[in-house]
């Protein structure tokens, strides 16, 4: 069967666009043009991936995406969010909210299908039953607490470390600062943002040519290349 992806915006000519190009590729389409409708549409039957407009006229897209992430049976149901906004503390709620990529409006249709295409790819792949992450010539032993970059120790912090293993573990998401910071040092509230920004250029420089995988998200975070 095609995988299922929902739409949700207050645009028809948009949902059209969506539907049309996204049917082209492959995939079966639902619709919503409201935030609870889009809710109910779920509820009815889950969809593989959702496409979320953060501006809509009833519930808001931060709202549903809520919703969906304090749901245990959603939480890791695939978010993409849609935005006419420029400002980039839009795109920052989503990501703390646990959307995982985002794309602006007016927005070239190839480009959402394959955002789409990515995102299902992912979610699709198992991982495997090991404490070992790896890419290239970057391991992490999270067991172990043993970080290698071409068979030689690369001797970390705990929070460094920490730091390495929550962005290794979701390559290809953008985890925003705040995140990172709830994720590494929690209830540590005299931490601020900048203190990630410290930490991530140390570890970088310590990892050599492989810190080049943790790519810099202007305006919202970091992430983890996923290729």
């Amino acid at each position: 069967m095609p995988e299922r992806i929902l739409v949700v915006d207050d645009e028809p000519d948009l949902l059209e666009l969506a539907r049309f190009n996204l049917s082209q590729a492959g995939y079966e389409v639902e619709t919503a043009e409201t935030g609870r409708a889009g809710l109910e549409a779920i509820q009815a039957q889950v969809p593989d991936l959702v496409v979320l407009d953060l501006m809509l006229p009833d519930l808001p897209g931060t709202e549903v995406c809520r919703k969906l992430r304090s749901d245990p049976e959603l939480r890791d149901l695939p978010i993409i969010m849609l935005t006419a906004k420029s400002e980039e503390v839009d795109r920052v709620v989503g990501f703390e909210l646990g959307a995982d990529d985002y794309v602006t409006k007016p927005f070239s249709p190839r480009e959402l299908t394959l955002r789409v295409q990515a995102i299902l790819r992912r979610a699709s792949t198992p991982r495997e039953a090991t404490s070992v992450m790896a890419r290239g010539e970057l391991a992490l032993d999270v067991d172990r607490h043993r970080c290698t970059v071409g068979g030689s120790p690369i001797d970390l912090t705990a929070k460094e470390f920490r730091l390495l293993s929550a962005l290794m573990n979701r390559p290809g998401h953008v985890m925003s600062r705040q995140r990172l910071l709830d994720s590494v040092w929690g209830s540590e509230i005299t931490v601020t943002e900048r203190t990630i920004d410290t930490h991530l250029k140390r570890l970088r420089e310590k990892l050599g040519p492989a810190g080049d995988l943790i790519e810099t998200v202007r305006g919202v975070g970091y992430r983890f290349a996923d290729q």
